[in-house]
């Protein structure tokens, strides 16, 4: 009998500490990992409902949608994850910046962008996708100058990018 009390206060300690049921959010990043990306969502938003982990839900939308090609359903998600507490990194802003390019908005893409340079707390290879996002923001928008400027800083740094090698090689034709 006391064996079957212990299990049961363990049971009780265990449910009052870690909550009754599934954790959507939880559920909402197995499924984004397994490339389920409704159901992702659908857990995301059950979680927002829940007010549980709110902007980090938001932040999973935006992440399913941006895989779907929802650039306008992602940017809005990231948006409304930033409004509600989600932690501003880099990633989130260079996620923010290439929804915006999809969007065809250069403009407000290098605005995302240099937010997201300003995270000190962003790997290396974010630092160089988001710098070579820039190149390709300057691009769309016709402002070669930027681009040439952007481009010879960026090889400065990553000299064996082939990708911006043959670019800058192109840009010297023009």
């Amino acid at each position: 009998m006391g064996r079957i009390k212990c299990v049961l206060l363990t049971v009780i300690v265990a449910v009052l500490v870690f909550g009754c049921g599934k954790n959507p959010a939880k559920q909402g990043v197995e499924y984004l990992e397994d490339g389920e990306y409704k159901k992702a969502i659908e857990q995301f938003e059950e979680a927002i409902e829940k007010e549980k982990n709110v902007g980090d839900a938001y932040r999973g939308i935006g992440i399913a949608k941006w895989e779907m090609e929802d650039y306008e359903g992602a940017c809005e998600a990231f948006k409304n994850a930033l409004e509600n507490d989600a932690k501003k990194t880099g990633t989130i802003y260079n996620f923010l910046g290439s929804c915006e390019m999809k969007l065809d908005h250069p403009e407000k893409a290098l605005n995302f962008y240099n937010l997201a340079l300003e995270d000190e707390d962003n790997s290396e290879e974010m630092e160089q996708e988001i710098r070579y996002n820039i190149i390709a923001a300057y691009e769309q928008t016709g402002d070669w100058e930027s681009v040439k400027v952007k481009l010879e800083e960026y090889l400065e740094d990553y000299p064996d990018d082939e990708d911006a090698k043959k670019e800058a090689e192109f840009l010297e034709t023009r």
